[in-house]
């Protein structure tokens, strides 16, 4: 497993932007995949964005397309969200993924970051 520390999640009136940023270490060399997820208050957890991490395609809820634009450095190993046009139904909790290229689902977890957009 990596390590995965997410930063940047913030209040920000509706219509604003923010970017979210993951840093991976350690074991980054067997990365496959890296996602954004979000839980909001009384919720299940929801994906949000997938970049693969060799190709750099990536992929996106149709909540969020057009809006979010996931994004990576693979010199620094860490994963953006920008987040534009941001929506009060936006708030949630914000957590980075990673998934290694041994398995079939999402095996790291950040801490998570919030994020509140007010209207």
């Amino acid at each position: 497993q990596v390590q995965l520390a997410e930063s940047g999640g913030g209040l920000v009136q509706a219509g604003g932007s923010l970017r979210l940023s993951c840093a991976a270490s350690g074991g980054t060399i067997s990365i496959h995949n890296m996602g954004w997820f979000r839980q909001a208050p009384g919720k299940e957890r929801e994906f949000v964005a997938a970049i693969w991490w060799s190709s750099g395609r990536t992929t996106y809820a149709d909540s969020v397309k057009g809006r979010f634009t996931i994004s990576r450095d693979g010199a620094k190993n860490t994963v953006y969200l920008q987040m534009n046009s941001l929506k009060p139904e936006d708030t949630a909790v914000y957590y980075c993924a990673a998934r290694a290229v041994t398995m079939t689902q999402y095996d790291s977890w950040g801490q998570g970051t919030q994020v509140t957009v007010s209207s």
